[in-house]
């Protein structure tokens, strides 16, 4: 078969096949290389040139410049994880160039650090109020479940149909209501719990 020839507009100013190098249509990446056939007056297909790419590089998409003559490396970090400066999310790249100006690579290390420019900085502060919070909920949590523990021997002891054995028992788990109560939840994370009576 004989070869094309093209004029400067890519027309085909004699009949016959040509090797032409396809890209995507919204990010111009190159994706394959295929042999067409041009008749007279025909041009090369959509999205496609007949400038061969440039050989791949790692970390680069390989695109056709905007004038579809000639290639580029674009910076490609599609599927790395990046993390939003502002409120540490975590998200996937999804498209090709350089990173968003909004994130960056490095992971915060607690849910409370807030970027500093160079590097995340845990607000202590934000920190503890959480972990008082935390605390302030078991507290509230452990209290409860102690108190539906001994609802019924309350009521058995009004009527005076509490046997001694309950009545101690009664008696461990009010010690342990008090002992819960006194914790001081603004030591969190330092807070050793009392255990639970048997």
């Amino acid at each position: 078969m004989s070869q094309a020839t093209l004029n400067q507009n890519l027309i085909a100013t004699a009949a016959g096949e040509i090797t032409v190098y396809n890209f995507d249509g919204e990010t111009r990446e190159y994706h394959s290389t295929s042999v067409e056939y041009l008749a007279v007056g025909v041009g090369i297909p959509g999205n496609s040139t007949v400038e061969a790419p440039l050989a791949a590089k790692n970390g680069f998409a390989v695109c056709c410049a905007a004038d579809a003559r000639s290639w580029l490396y674009v910076a490609d970090h599609r599927g790395e994880t990046v993390y939003d400066l502002e409120s540490g999310v975590e998200t996937s790249v999804t498209t090709l160039g350089d990173y968003p100006t909004n994130v960056t690579t490095l992971a915060p290390a607690t849910p409370y650090d807030k970027w500093n420019g160079s590097t995340w900085v845990t607000d202590s502060a934000a920190q503890h109020d959480a972990q008082i919070a935390s605390a302030e909920l078991k507290k509230t949590q452990l209290l409860d479940a102690a108190k539906n523990t001994i609802s019924l021997w309350q009521t058995a002891l009004q009527l005076g149909r509490l046997s001694e054995a309950n009545k101690a028992r009664l008696i461990a788990w009010m010690d342990y209501i008090d002992a819960v109560q006194a914790m001081d939840s603004a030591q969190a994370p330092d807070i050793n719990w009392p255990v639970q009576p048997e």
